[in-house]
């Protein structure tokens, strides 16, 4: 039988994984785990041309949606769930759809991966529009229920990227911008888990990270949106701020406490004397971008 996906092919370099120690074991996962990054690197032009599609789309109010089943929909679920904390962004502004719904991060949900009628049902809940962005994922790229989803998206207009491991994906036709990272046959057999999912992830943190950055979530490389939730950013917030202010930390500590931790508040006071209704003026007139403020 043929077998058409390469990541369901038999891996000889990981043949004898069941036969070697401990050790040895390790170093055979770790060395196809070190052929991720190159494969992803061959990837960039078309990331950085789906970038640019979100990016777009975000400047209209749209939104990310990433679409996927099993570990793929996790891993969307995951990515989309990190942006609030880090760039402070809406809640639904980056979103995770998961075949067979919160339940299945958890746990497998039989039959869901093939399920057309469960994607037009999540597609028609999400009250999709054309300025949305819709990232399908799936190793394979003929998971059913997401070839389903990313179809609907095409008939109503919507921009489509496709993130897979298989170049014949049948995911291909619907596809604005197709990403395959050929990531070859896993140290298990099918496991897609492993490489696939290690490139999805890697993938799915550069379209995020990217367009975040390109609307001006960031200032050079700090995360000026934070929101600080816990201690932890919290102190991130402190240093943010200490560092473009060049201020001791101390200074920065009880302005950012005055203002409810609102880093760009913070700075613009520390920079410019402006209390919070005049920067917050500002930042509204600047969509936020603390650069243009400066320039």
């Amino acid at each position: 039988m043929k077998i058409e996906t390469s990541t369901e092919h038999i891996n000889k370099n990981t043949f004898n994984i069941d036969l070697v120690g401990t050790y040895e074991m390790l170093e055979m996962i770790n060395k196809e785990d070190m052929k991720v990054a190159e494969a992803v690197k061959k990837c960039i032009p078309q990331i950085a041309k789906a970038v640019d599609i979100i990016v777009r789309n975000f400047m209209h109010s749209g939104r990310l949606l990433y679409v996927g089943a099993g570990t793929s929909g996790r891993l969307g679920v995951l990515d989309a769930s990190e942006c609030p904390p880090t760039f402070n962004t809406p809640p639904d502004m980056v979103q995770g759809i998961i075949a067979g719904g919160d339940r299945a991060l958890r746990e497998a949900i039989e039959g869901a991966e093939d399920s057309e009628e469960m994607a037009l049902e999540d597609f028609n809940e999400h009250d999709i529009c054309n300025n949305d962005t819709i990232v399908g994922i799936s190793a394979s790229g003929n998971a059913k229920y997401v070839c389903k989803f990313l179809q609907v998206a095409k008939m109503k207009k919507c921009k489509t990227i496709v993130i897979t491991s298989n170049a014949n994906a049948k995911m291909k036709e619907f596809a604005d911008c197709f990403i395959c990272v050929e990531t070859g046959a896993e140290a298990i057999s099918g496991s897609t888990r492993m490489k696939a999912g290690t490139a999805q992830k890697m993938i799915l943190n550069m379209l995020s990270t990217g367009a975040m950055v390109k609307i001006g979530k960031t200032y050079h490389n700090l995360m000026i949106d934070v929101k600080p939730t816990n201690d932890k950013l919290k102190r991130r917030a402190v240093i943010i701020v200490s560092e473009i202010c060049g201020c001791k930390e101390a200074t920065a500590r009880n302005v950012l406490e005055s203002n409810g931790y609102k880093t760009k508040h913070a700075v613009l006071y520390l920079l410019y004397g402006l209390d919070f209704d005049e920067a917050d003026k500002l930042l509204k007139e600047n969509q936020g971008v603390l650069r243009r403020i400066f320039e």
